[in-house]
């Protein structure tokens, strides 16, 4: 591994984490209030919650679903779902200013009409963690992934297309955006332990909006 920590980028800056792979820094900065409605409208719809791996493993980092499709785990396997398993309700639909701020996103990192039809929405506690993983389970790998940091600090890693490539580390701030895709589009990535802090809008946590075409 290496680092890439970079703690005193500007607001607006892009910065290279690897072919086709870059951070926006501080991009959701100024609409994040509009951001935390909307995700606290979405969770009250669809509750967060751990869900459970094939193995039986229950995830330390708390989920939930809007769009038109919905990322789920449990003994079945990993999959996209049109209705939320707990409710048998359709995911909450995606907020506007979700979709707005993925496809901004997207097209200021060089993948141009990105229009996201699921957006996975993860909670971290201080001592959670996110495993080195692709994201594979959808139908079209040509459009790119944007993931919206808010809240706590992280540190972000970021591998190759096998599991044992070297890792970039970059630590993720409040607003900000990861996007990949083409040749970075299967690369493995995942989210160090979070440390304990406060943050003045979501308390003692990070949330992580990650916007994809699924279907």
């Amino acid at each position: 591994m290496y680092d890439l920590f970079d703690l005193h980028s500007r607001e607006g800056e892009k910065a290279a984490l690897a072919t086709d792979a870059v951070v926006l820094r501080r991009f959701a900065c100024g609409i994040e209030g509009e951001l935390l409605a909307a995700l606290n409208a979405v969770i009250a719809v669809a509750p967060l919650r751990n869900m459970v791996t094939p193995g039986g493993y229950a995830m330390s980092v708390a989920m939930t679903n809007c769009g038109a499709a919905g990322w789920v785990t449990d003994r079945a396997g990993y999959r996209y779902t049109r209705e939320d398993p707990i409710s048998g309700n359709p995911w909450p639909p995606m907020p506007a200013i979700f979709a707005s701020l993925a496809t901004r996103a997207a097209a200021v990192a060089g993948f141009e009409d990105f229009l996201p039809d699921a957006c996975l929405i993860n909670r971290y506690a201080p001592g959670t963690k996110l495993s080195l993983h692709q994201d594979k389970n959808e139908t079209d790998f040509t459009a790119p992934i944007v993931s919206v940091s808010l809240g706590l600090p992280a540190r972000f890693l970021f591998g190759g297309l096998r599991r044992n490539d070297k890792v970039t580390r970059v630590e993720l701030r409040h607003g900000d955006v990861v996007v990949w895709g083409r040749s970075a589009r299967l690369a493995y990535h995942g989210v160090d332990t979070l440390k304990d802090g406060e943050h003045p809008l979501t308390g003692r946590c990070r949330f992580n909006l990650t916007f994809r075409k699924a279907l």
